[in-house]
């Protein structure tokens, strides 16, 4: 059961931004699977709010084409209430908001891209560039712009390439990216996502950043775009793009990608397993519990553990235990976070005040643990 954990996450992740898009039949199906995954209180809660308020999300309206004409909106409905998040107290225009909204409904990556399913590369490309520009975080504040830009940038790393897409073609749909576990920052078995993180594919087609001549200061210290400046951006892409690549020049784009995918796979074979665990392991022999001299975090070795690392190289190991369980504790307390966040969210779409209550009365344990390991580095 507790290997099931990630690919349950992954379903609430998607149930919950099924729900912030208004698709309450989308958000029902994900988080049942994640219930039959791995339990927990999160998926329960969410279910137990969308079935208490009957159809009061409504049944997922269609997506257009960002900016586009005959959008379908319901007043008061989830779609017009942005739900609160980091992103929230940052300045964004309805245009920003509406154009969000629409890509997270989409339904498939052409939808998201806005192209015919015989597009091709350069079609991909040009329509690619406009979104990532459009949409990248540090452009867009709106909420759910992250969840938009990360959409985008994992259509075109699935459609730009031939086997995936083909792969992709065949299922027509997101949905079978949460059927396999997710084991690292590249995903070389899950045919419906990118090999590459949406940042990284961003940062390759613009050099790290935004193209320079677009960005100016504002007196808030925040980069903005003129009008003129994104016209004069994108005829100057248009023009490039109409003069055509050529397919040397194609694979001298792809380049990086391969050899980000081909440094990965070594740094996987060469890297060993760990001589200790967070967690009590049969199979490896980790059973033996043992506590770091400094924070005296609980960690878990081999018979051959005491023998083997004594003096300097036991402190290294301990040092490395430490900086795990800072990471699982960083991690697990922004989960709880995101759970409370999402609760309220839900409480206030339905107007559920026990829902609320609950979301007040989380324990937010490690989060509470976090606090106390910052105290001590503080008086450290």
């Amino acid at each position: 059961m507790e290997g099931n954990r990630d690919e349950a996450e992954k379903c609430v992740e998607i149930g919950r931004q099924a729900l912030q898009a208004g698709n309450r039949d989308r958000a029902l199906r994900f988080l049942r699977k994640a219930q039959k995954l791995y339990p927990s209180d999160h998926a329960r809660v969410l279910l137990e709010a969308i079935v208490k308020n009957g159809s009061a999300a409504g049944n997922g309206p269609y997506c257009r084409k960002p900016g586009g004409a005959g959008e379908r909106s319901r007043p008061g409905g989830p779609q017009d209430r942005p739900p609160a998040g980091p992103e929230s107290g940052k300045g964004y225009s309805k245009d920003q908001v509406e154009g969000v909204l629409s890509i997270n409904r989409c339904k498939n990556y052409y939808e998201v891209l806005g192209v015919p399913k015989d597009a091709g590369d350069e079609d991909l490309k040009k329509a690619y560039r406009k979104l990532a520009l459009k949409f990248h975080p540090d452009k867009n504040h709106a909420p759910g712009a992250t969840d938009a830009f990360k959409k985008i940038g994992n259509a075109y790393g699935v459609l730009s390439n031939p086997e995936k897409r083909k792969q992709y073609d065949l299922t027509g749909s997101e949905e079978p990216a949460c059927s396999h576990p997710n084991n690292g920052r590249f995903n070389f078995h899950r045919g419906c996502e990118a090999d590459i993180t949406p940042e990284d594919l961003f940062n390759i087609f613009f050099g790290g950043g935004f193209p320079s001549g677009s960005v100016h200061s504002f007196s808030n210290g925040r980069a903005g775009y003129s009008q003129q400046q994104q016209q004069h951006r994108h005829s100057g892409h248009e023009r490039e793009e109409e003069r055509g690549d050529g397919g040397f020049s194609a694979f001298i784009q792809l380049l990086p990608i391969i050899v980000l995918i081909l440094v990965s796979l070594l740094s996987q074979l060469m890297v060993s397993n760990p001589p200790y665990s967070l967690y009590p392991r049969s199979g490896s022999g980790q059973t033996i519990k043992m506590r770091t001299a400094n924070l005296g975090v609980v960690y878990y070795v081999s018979k051959e553990f005491k023998s083997e690392y004594k003096g300097t190289l036991l402190q290294k190991v301990e040092k490395s235990v430490e900086e795990d369980y800072l990471t699982n504790i960083r991690n697990n307390c922004w989960k709880e976070r995101q759970q409370k966040t999402d609760m309220q969210y839900a409480a206030k779409v339905y107007r559920d005040e026990q829902l609320r209550q609950k979301a007040e009365s989380l324990s937010m344990d490690n989060c509470k643990e976090l606090e106390r390991l910052t105290s001590i580095f503080r008086g450290g």
